[in-house]
């Protein structure tokens, strides 16, 4: 008897343990806070970045318009040359001499119209006592004509002379920097042949290609009816840090590409201290304002299959998950499409030690850190 007495009493001390076990671990439960915040729309603004490529305004290819010797290199290889500095000097003897040869040409054409034009007064003379035909007269004018052509194709034939030689002076275009010289003194030059580059670095174009569904959607927004222009963008150099100087998108292209469905835009950038090069890659980054945006901390975010999910604490304080699409990203915020809706209260902090139907404790963010949260998206 005394012994299941003693069995018994230990049986409900069991059961008795066991439920303050679980009213604790229910009432530990209970106790958990976390910190929440209530969805509101905000005016923000949104960053797309693109890839960009870099032109000279000005890149022109500097050859050779006649064929021989390099006798002469004045520059070097990223130097800055002014416009008519004289950078290379072909050999011109050879031309030269063809100005000599054509200057004797026009001598010898003035010379024989001189002849022509005494011998043509002599015909007149004849002819006005009739002592020969009248046609004489107008064969003698012919000779004239003649003589007369021949002189101005002389002129011409000295000219281009000239010109061949002042083509051995190669000079700048206009003021820039000089690129790659490929040849060395005493090359033999053909022609047509590169002999470097002049870039205009003072200022860049950035050209980059925008989708239709974005130029459609944000990007139009933005553009100056009367100019067909944007606002400021900035460029993200290649190794992702801000240049520092902003720049203009002036002109777009008129038909989208038809394989990738893009259509190209140009922007332009100061370049005062001849930091971007010609060829150079970086991001252009367009800032598109954003009225009435929802926004979500991305560390209130959970993925589950490619899937955005958040923890809804409903209003007897249990947690739900539920499901969100995006409709973009700006800074640690995502811009919800649907899914969520203005007053829901979300899980900020703390997610991973959160199970859903659990209840909490909320600890609703303060007004102060809550616009300073917010703040850092604007």
């Amino acid at each position: 008897m005394n012994g299941y007495t003693g069995v018994s009493t230990l049986f409900i001390v069991a059961i008795l343990a066991g439920c303050t076990a679980k009213s604790e671990t229910k009432e530990e439960s209970k106790s958990q806070a976390f910190p929440v915040i209530q969805l509101s729309h905000q005016n923000t603004t949104l960053d797309r970045d693109y890839a960009g490529n870099l032109e000279a305004v000005q890149n022109v290819e500097i050859r050779a318009r006649i064929a021989g010797y390099l006798d002469k290199i004045m520059v070097d290889e990223g130097q800055s040359v002014r416009k008519g500095q004289l950078l290379f000097q072909l050999n011109a003897a050879e031309y030269q001499a063809e100005v000599a040869k054509a200057q004797a040409s026009l001598e010898s054409a003035i010379a024989q119209s001189k002849s022509v034009e005494v011998e043509s007064e002599r015909v007149k003379l004849l002819v006005d006592k009739n002592i020969i035909s009248a046609s004489e007269s107008k064969l003698a004018k012919a000779k004239m004509e003649s003589a007369k052509a021949a002189i101005n194709e002389a002129k011409a034939a000295l000219d281009n002379a000239r010109l061949r030689v002042s083509m051995a002076s190669i000079r700048a275009p206009f003021d820039g920097v000089i690129n790659r010289i490929p040849f060395k003194r005493g090359s033999l030059i053909d022609e047509g042949t590169l002999l470097t580059t002049v870039s205009d670095l003072r200022e860049m174009y950035a050209y980059f290609n925008v989708s239709e569904k974005e130029y459609l959607t944000s990007i139009k927004k933005r553009l100056d009816p009367n100019k067909t222009t944007m606002r400021e963008v900035e460029l993200l150099l290649a190794d992702d840090t801000h240049y520092g100087h902003k720049g203009m998108v002036e002109t777009t292209e008129t038909i989208f590409e038809g394989n990738s469905g893009t259509i190209a835009f140009r922007a332009r950038f100061p370049n005062p201290n001849h930091l971007l090069r010609h060829g150079a890659t970086g991001k252009i980054r367009l800032t598109t304002d954003v009225d009435d945006a929802l926004l979500v901390p991305q560390k209130a975010v959970f993925e589950v299959q490619d899937k955005n999910f958040v923890y809804v604490v409903d209003n007897r304080n249990r947690v739900k998950t539920r499901s969100f699409i995006p409709r973009s990203r700006v800074d640690q915020f995502y811009i919800v499409q649907s899914g969520l809706r203005e007053g829901d209260r979300i899980i900020y902090e703390g997610i991973q030690n959160v199970k859903d139907g659990m209840t909490i404790v909320p600890k609703p963010l303060p007004s102060d850190s809550l616009k300073a949260l917010y703040a850092s998206a604007l």
